[in-house]
């Protein structure tokens, strides 16, 4: 009886480890999102707050939400009845300061800390220091592009894992698609040589306001460029560079790259290879 015990135990065992391995799969963490409540952080910036509490009224529709101030926050954020939809600043370790602003995707939970609670996602949202002001712009498109990846996610741990990055597989479809580039998106390698080579005539360079002009009116079949980067941009920093579906707010590209003495800010020339690369497929 002992023995069969034992050999009942030995068979369990791959069971229960595989059982508790699940537990810790992301997809499984985050797959009561769309039933608790999402609050939305306040930042005390009167102009970017009223923004923001607009976009969400008008986009949020994949779970309950409320607004909250920071202080409102840092008392419930040990709920695990709460996500937590907040406006962070990021810092890298070789910048003294914080460089980038975040909008970030984070579930409440026993003991968490700010640093130490899970992140579902976060999308690059402006510079901290001196923003374009194209955050405002773009921020409804960054909302539209949380509830969907997080969608995703709950569906497949491959899109939580893999992150946003595996959307530029997106560029196989865009053969008919114009894209967008904003003069201001594009890296100082990028010459006009350059472009003749490699620009074909779906492929639109402007000043950022007209760029801008695509995502605000929803333009149907174009990508949209958008790069989010610090001012200065000194090297150990990240540049995060994006195509988006003007219409859908699909991201159909992705990247980001660590800035150095040799890759600056904006899409690199690498970047329009791969671009090209993936819509000649």
């Amino acid at each position: 009886m002992k023995k069969l015990l034992i050999i009942l135990a030995a068979a369990l065992m791959p069971i229960i480890a595989g059982a508790q391995a699940q537990i810790t799969t992301k997809k499984v963490k985050i797959s009561d999102f769309t039933q608790k409540i999402t609050k939305v952080v306040l930042t005390g910036n009167d102009f970017y707050d009223l923004s923001l509490q607009d976009e969400v009224k008008a986009r949020w529709r994949v779970s309950p939400y409320e607004f909250c101030t920071w202080e409102e926050f840092m008392n419930d954020r040990n709920s695990s009845d709460y996500y937590f939809l907040i406006t962070t600043s990021s810092q890298f370790k070789k910048e003294s300061e914080p460089g980038l602003d975040l909008l970030t995707l984070v579930k409440g939970g026993t003991g968490a800390t700010i640093n130490s609670m899970m992140e579902v996602m976060y999308m690059p949202l402006a510079s901290s220091e001196d923003p374009s002001g194209r955050e405002y712009v773009f921020l409804p498109v960054l909302l539209d592009i949380i509830q969907a990846h997080t969608l995703k996610s709950m569906e497949k741990d491959l899109h939580g894992y893999v992150g946003l990055s595996g959307y530029s597989t997106n560029m196989e479809r865009s053969n008919n698609m114009e894209i967008v580039f904003s003069e201001d998106d594009l890296n100082d390698a990028i010459t006009t040589e350059f472009m003749d080579l490699n620009f074909d005539s779906d492929i639109i360079v402007t000043d950022e306001d007209d760029a801008d002009d695509y995502i605000i009116e929803n333009t149907p079949n174009t990508l949209v460029s958008y790069v989010v980067a610090p001012t200065g941009a000194n090297p150990g920093s990240y540049c995060y560079k994006m195509l988006i579906n003007a219409e859908t707010h699909e991201i159909y590209y992705f990247s980001r790259h660590k800035i150095s003495k040799k890759f600056g800010v904006g899409f690199l020339p690498e970047d329009i290879k791969r671009i090209n690369s993936y819509r000649n497929r």
